[in-house]
């Protein structure tokens, strides 16, 4: 059963293992991703995947992420997940609630909320939705 969304910059930093990354982000996902309880969304595999393209080694980064969307499920949009898009928007939207964040990442919130995830990210943007559920990585872990 899938229990978390891993957001953006945790997985890209879970991808790119460097050293002090190794010890902080894979000690954190990795089990989950290894009892089947990770997901992400498949907007974030295209932040990703639009990261990795001014890499050299561009093909092999991606084999690298498709293969890992073998263990971690990649989410898409739905019409729920629209719908909830929609809610968060409003909400956040003044005079209703704090301010906008990003349209992908009102998606993704919306995708976590709709399967009962809790969210993985070091985004603290996220914390203006109501009713996501968070595990909050400190920043500084995803820089080596």
């Amino acid at each position: 059963m899938r229990k978390y969304l891993i957001d953006t910059g945790v997985l890209t930093a879970y991808l790119t293992a460097r050293p002090r990354i190794v010890s902080l982000i894979v000690s954190l996902i990795e089990p989950y991703i290894l009892n089947n309880e990770a997901a992400t969304s498949i907007l974030i595999y295209g932040e990703i995947d639009e990261y990795h393209r001014a890499k050299p080694d561009y093909q092999q980064r991606k084999q690298v992420l498709l293969s890992l969307l073998n263990q971690i499920l990649p989410l898409t949009p739905n019409i729920a997940i629209m719908e909830r898009y929609a809610a968060i928007r409003r909400s956040l939207r003044p005079p209703h609630g704090p301010g906008l964040i990003g349209d992908i990442d009102t998606v993704i919130a919306a995708t976590a909320l709709e399967h009962n995830l809790t969210m993985i990210t070091a985004d603290s943007d996220f914390a203006r939705v109501s009713g996501l559920k968070l595990l909050q990585v400190d920043r500084s872990w995803l820089k080596s």
